[in-house]
């Protein structure tokens, strides 16, 4: 157990976070997964749109980083592309 003050306050500010940032992370994989299951194009399409919305307010918040979002957004773009391809 840390005995400085400022110590304490980093264990209870970085339990916040992971709290945080957790929950967040949870958002981002239900998102993709929604774009993944889709099989119709036009519900895969507004998921899409959601997944976009929820990796780009990730990005902004500090829990992944802007190449990792640009990547997931990138591939997830390419799977609703193949999707209106075979509809």
């Amino acid at each position: 157990m840390a005995h400085h003050k400022s110590a304490l306050k980093r264990i209870r500010s970085s339990r916040r976070r992971k709290l945080y940032n957790r929950l967040n992370k949870k958002m981002m994989r239900e998102a993709v997964k929604a774009v993944r299951l889709a099989t119709d194009f036009t519900v895969a399409q507004g998921a899409l749109k959601s997944a976009f919305s929820i990796l780009d307010r990730a990005t902004a918040r500090g829990v992944i980083k802007k190449n990792t979002a640009a990547n997931r957004k990138s591939s997830l773009a390419h799977h609703v592309k193949k999707l209106e391809a075979a509809h």
